[in-house]
């Protein structure tokens, strides 16, 4: 074919341009990284990473999702705010974790946690509200607020001066109250917290809560309190809750988030939930009946009878344990090594701080050489031991990205082998020290 007979195309309407395609997300570049690292080796390596299971969900939450899919009713459309028998599930347990009666009107599923975020933000910010998000953050707060045309305010969370010298707490990053409230302006339509917090693994202490429940009031803001974790805490008997304070005002303005995924270790489920008053619930469903009218309604039903299991078992209880035993697995080649990292309060990450190790000269990528030294970092570990981790400056705008720079995130939902397999390859770090 001569070229004169090729058809010339037209150009495409433009793209939205907030969706700029340069580049590659962080999750892209690790994982197409990783997937290099195992074709060229021919071995497996030890996937820490992205914040995924390397296991089943417990068996009961499979059958009750096999019985579940047997029910021809339960393959069609579920109703847009969620299934009779999960909402009642979701009432039965939040009533009593709450120590209040919630009615069926305070609860709305969604698809995933994310998604049920996204309806929050999307059923009440305006162009130009903002929303108060604290660093480190969730990547896809950030998209989900501007999407809707929300403005993003960033506030720190404090790590302690001598994090990179010795082991922390999670509880010892802080919020400079100051700095907090000045962020806080006629435009403030709300803001998020993270508790457990990913990756600092800091549980947000009631009397903290309080504070920014008694904030909200005073400036008239609604409060998104993500608790995805919300099962995993591992220093006291019980969870910090702010839906939980006796105060009707702060309840008002309180919406909080919950996952299946990360409590039946099955993230491809994709269902969550927004729980919160009366007043704030119905735009929100109203958002997520526009997003995706429905979540799948036979993994709702699966869900429904898991949380019934779990609540008339020790299952939560069992779980804690098993992950502050995988906590003790990984960390422990970090006390070998003496590399000081954060004890998590919750959560199933762990941050380590890696000031002391002396990264080689490489001959970076692209990608990597303009970014910052703890996308080195793990980069490095990827190629050269085989530990996949996440460069936690990511979370943070670039004017701040220096606070988490030497630092790596490691996720411990893994096999115990798994995590037993990156132990012995993390030794590796000795002569780099």
């Amino acid at each position: 074919m001569s070229t004169s007979s090729i058809p010339k195309l037209s150009l495409l309407p433009k793209n939205n341009p907030y969706f700029s395609l340069g580049g590659k997300d962080i999750w892209s570049l690790i994982n197409e990284t990783a997937a290099a690292k195992e074709l060229s080796s021919g071995e497996k390596v030890a996937n820490l990473g992205q914040g995924f299971f390397s296991y089943s969900p417990p068996d009961f939450a499979i059958k009750a999702a096999e019985d579940a899919f047997k029910i021809a009713g339960n393959n069609q459309y579920a109703p847009a705010g969620g299934k009779p028998e999960l909402i009642n599930s979701l009432r039965k347990h939040y009533s009593k974790k709450l120590g209040r009666e919630l009615s069926n009107d305070e609860i709305a599923v969604t698809t995933g946690a994310n998604e049920g975020i996204f309806s929050a933000f999307f059923g009440f910010l305006n162009k130009g509200d903002e929303v108060i998000v604290f660093e480190p953050f969730f990547d896809q707060y950030i998209s989900n607020i501007e999407m809707p045309g929300g403005k993003v305010v960033y506030v720190q969370l404090h790590p302690p001066k001598d994090f990179d010298s010795k082991i922390v707490d999670g509880s010892d990053y802080k919020i400079d109250w100051d700095e907090l409230e000045n962020a806080i302006t006629s435009k403030t339509k709300m803001i998020v917290i993270n508790t457990p917090h990913n990756p600092i693994g800091k549980i947000f202490s009631i009397d903290e809560l309080t504070k920014i429940g008694k904030l909200a009031v005073k400036h008239n803001f609604i409060i998104i309190s993500d608790e995805v974790y919300e099962n995993l805490y591992y220093n006291s008997n019980s969870f910090p809750r702010i839906a939980s304070i006796d105060d009707i005002e702060i309840q008002r303005r309180t919406l909080f988030v919950g996952s299946a995924g990360k409590t039946f270790a099955a993230t491809g489920w994709r269902i969550g939930w927004v729980i919160g008053s009366k007043e704030l619930i119905p735009y929100v469903k109203a958002a997520h009946t526009r997003i995706c009218f429905s979540s799948p309604a036979p993994i709702q039903v699966a869900v429904s009878k898991s949380i019934e299991i779990a609540d008339s078992t020790n299952y939560y209880e069992d779980m804690r344990k098993q992950y502050e035993n995988k906590y003790k697995i990984l960390e422990s080649v970090f006390d070998e090594l003496n590399i000081p990292y954060t004890r998590a309060d919750g959560g199933y990450f762990l941050l380590v701080n890696l000031k002391n190790v002396k990264l080689p000269e490489l001959d970076w990528p692209e990608l990597i050489a303009k970014k910052p030294r703890d996308f080195k970092l793990a980069y490095w570990l990827i190629q050269e031991f085989g530990v996949v981790s996440i460069p936690p400056s990511e979370f943070y705008i670039p004017e701040h990205s220096d606070v988490m720079s030497d630092c790596l995130r490691f996720a411990v939902c893994k096999d115990d082998s798994v995590l037993e397999d990156a132990v012995v390859r993390l030794r590796g770090l000795k002569k780099y020290l």
